[in-house]
């Protein structure tokens, strides 16, 4: 008995110190801050914020794959107890929803085949792209619904689903589980953000419009008889309805589908009907804005790209205010087209919107006289975005054209010929000096610059040096005054200090090689300032100029916002496709403002403003149509016309469609989706009438 128990002790005793060796061994050290990050969730281990339970969201906060805030089950005091534990602060954050993105069912399409396999979306799509012609739309075998953990998803009659707001948490189960893309999450910020990609349903008078308008959805709304819905619609990618509605080249219409039958949707009166009819009634509609973040933004010109750039900047819930020069803001739409196109009234009406949405307005402020770079960072401003425009703008303004310096050691090329003998001009020629394209005439601005004393002069041209046009000899004897060429190249980024310009950053487009060159003035051979971001970098960090004293001004740098999607993997400044004087369209302007605004947003929280792989751009690979089938003619409403009287009276030229004519004119849209559109029903029984017999 004694000997029994001295084995078991024995035993005890030798399994006791391998467990304590293996524990030794095999010991994993737990974070105690993710051990308390998850403790204040709630454990539900739902999966809706995207990972497999609570244990690895605590774990993806604290490594910074996640927010304090990812937790959909939980509310604001629980993202804010988690901030607490990591030491960060938390804005709040807007919901998100989820969102169909495809038009017409399985019961209204045509069937390719009947798929009897599993009924799952995704095994559908395995199976050689499910029931509908349409590789793109949606399957309707309810695989989201059956996912959404909080049964905030049904199947609608149509076959297409349907989410119920209250319930839906913006989880993203199931745009997870969509196999193609139908179902997306939806929040302001994410519409104002995106970039069509080749995965949506677009249609072709949307992919047309420069700003990107949905112009299916608020003309739908115009003929159900619901021009206000049509305006906030509009509104999501266009500020100005009433004004685009007047002057707009219309490029939409061009690829309008009834172009196969017979003429375009009048798209962009229907846009003046909707936008006149809010303003008639005298209440503004507005569309909706995410949750203040109490960030300031300045904007730099009170035209059509400053005002869209702010009030999509409103709408993302920062703090815009515009600086103009000129006495009020509309900048060449002011000044530039006639009151029988454009009344100063309907601009007004307009521009008062932008204010309601949250945009304060300055004018009679010019940027380097009235304030400064330096001073809106002072004043507490988070970015400053220019969008001064050029000669254009000083021109609107029809008073004595001067030399103006926008941006620190920034100058426009016509500016330094026009202006050489001009003191500021001498003083800016005294050391490192980069000018940025112009062919000859930069050389010749180069030469000049190196007689009056610069101690370098780098002449950047984006085009190889077969490409660019000189005139024989003229680069050889700009390289013989010192004047330094470099071909295929970019400016990219400009840093500085306070008042003054420090650095400008140069990409070789071959290979994409960065280099920093010392810079005190940056030419640019452009009639116009381009569009830039400027940020806070890291202030009283860099030396002064002869590399000795620290200095406690702020610095600062300026990068372009991403470019358009037609011009997707251009870089730097004077890049095709970049104005080089004032915007020709205003629609143009108004897409500008919004990448502009996109661009800062992403900028301010840590994301680096860039184009998705898969955007849409012309010569994207997608499916479309070449014809329609059973669509009856219907010829276009025409705009009535002013006469000779009424025109001495200082009307418009147009006169605007009435309630009905709009109406009519609305319902000749065929609703499209990306190779989808509304039949004619009847039509459609005529002819199969006329087949069988």
């Amino acid at each position: 008995m004694v000997e029994a128990l001295v084995m078991m002790g024995g035993l005890g005793l030798v399994v006791g110190c391998g467990l304590a060796v293996a524990s030794k061994i095999f010991y994993v050290y737990v974070d105690p801050k993710i051990l308390a990050v998850e403790e204040a969730l709630p454990g539900a281990n739902c999966g809706g914020c995207g990972l497999p339970g609570c244990s690895a969201n605590a774990e993806a906060i604290v490594m910074g794959r996640a927010a304090p805030n990812s937790c959909v089950a939980a509310g604001a005091e629980v993202a804010e107890a988690i901030a607490r534990i990591m030491g960060v602060s938390i804005e709040a954050k807007e919901p998100d929803i989820a969102r169909p993105g495809c038009y017409y069912g399985i019961d209204e399409a045509d069937l390719k085949f009947v798929y009897a396999g599993v009924a799952d979306c995704r095994a559908a799509v395995l199976h050689g792209g499910g029931m509908k012609v349409c590789r793109i739309g949606c399957v309707g075998l309810g695989t989201c619904a059956r996912s959404c953990p909080f049964d905030a998803i049904t199947m609608g009659p149509d076959g297409l689903p349907v989410v119920d707001e209250v319930r839906c948490t913006g989880c993203g189960t199931c745009e997870r589980v969509c196999p193609k893309h139908i179902i997306t999450l939806s929040s302001v910020t994410r519409r104002i953000l995106k970039e069509y990609t080749t995965e949506e349903c677009t249609t072709p008078c949307q992919r047309a419009c420069p700003a990107g308008i949905d112009i299916r959805e608020y003309i739908l709304q115009v003929a159900n008889g619901n021009p206000e819905r049509a305006v906030q619609v509009i509104k999501e990618r266009n500020p100005f309805p009433s004004v685009i509605g007047r002057i707009c080249p219309r490029p939409c219409e061009t690829e309008c589908r009834r172009n196969f039958v017979d003429e375009a949707v009048a798209i962009n009166f229907i846009k003046r009907y909707a936008g006149d009819t809010e303003r008639e009634r005298g209440r503004r509609i507005l569309p909706f804005k995410a949750p203040d973040t109490g960030r300031r933004i300045a904007v730099v010109g009170g035209g059509v790209a400053g005002l869209s750039a702010a009030f999509f900047s409103a709408r993302l819930g920062h703090l815009p205010t515009v600086y103009e020069a000129a006495e009020a803001p509309g900048g060449l739409l002011r000044t530039a087209i006639a009151a029988y196109r454009l009344p100063q009234e309907i601009l007004d009406w307009d521009i008062d919107g932008v204010r309601e949405m949250g945009v304060a307005i300055e004018t009679r402020k010019t940027l380097g006289k009235d304030i400064s770079v330096a001073s809106l960072f002072e004043t507490g401003f988070d970015a400053v975005l220019v969008a001064s425009g050029g000669w254009d703008s000083r021109l609107a303004r029809q008073g004595e054209i001067k030399l103006e310096q926008a941006l620190p050691g920034v100058l426009l090329l016509v500016d330094f010929l026009k202006f050489a003998d001009d003191d500021r001009l001498k003083e800016a020629c005294r050391s490192d000096v980069i000018i940025a394209g112009g062919g000859g005439l930069a050389l010749e601005a180069g030469k000049m610059c190196r007689e009056q004393g610069a101690e370098s002069v780098t002449v950047v041209f984006r085009e190889p040096q077969e490409e660019v046009r000189v005139a024989p000899g003229d680069l050889e004897a700009a390289q013989e005054r010192g004047v330094a060429v470099i071909f295929g190249t970019a400016v990219s980024r400009i840093s500085g200090e306070g008042d003054r310009l420090v650095e400008v950053e140069t990409t070789r487009l071959a290979d994409g090689l960065v280099e920093r060159r010392e810079a005190r003035t940056l030419i640019i051979a452009a009639g116009r300032t381009p569009e830039l971001i400027l940020t806070k970098r890291f202030p009283g960090s860099t030396e002064d100029g002869d590399g000795s004293t620290p200095s406690n001004e702020t610095a600062w740098e300026g990068i372009l916002p991403y470019k358009p999607p037609v011009f997707k993997g251009q870089v730097g400044m004077l890049a095709p496709g970049d104005p080089v004087t004032d915007f020709s369209a205003a629609i143009r302007a108004i897409g500008a403002g919004r990448r502009l605004a996109a661009s800062v947003h992403q900028m301010m929280y840590g994301i680096g403003p860039a184009l998705p792989e898969n955007v849409l751009t012309p010569d994207a690979d997608i499916q479309d149509v070449d014809h329609v089938e059973n669509v009856a003619s219907d010829p276009r409403r025409i705009m009535p016309l002013a006469d000779s009287r009424e025109l001495d009276q200082s009307v418009e030229i147009e006169k605007g469609f009435t309630p009905e004519t709009a109406s009519e004119e609305a319902r000749r849209c065929l609703q499209c989706g990306l190779i989808c559109y509304r039949r004619d029903d009847a039509l459609s029984e005529e002819r199969a009438v006329a087949v069988r017999s």
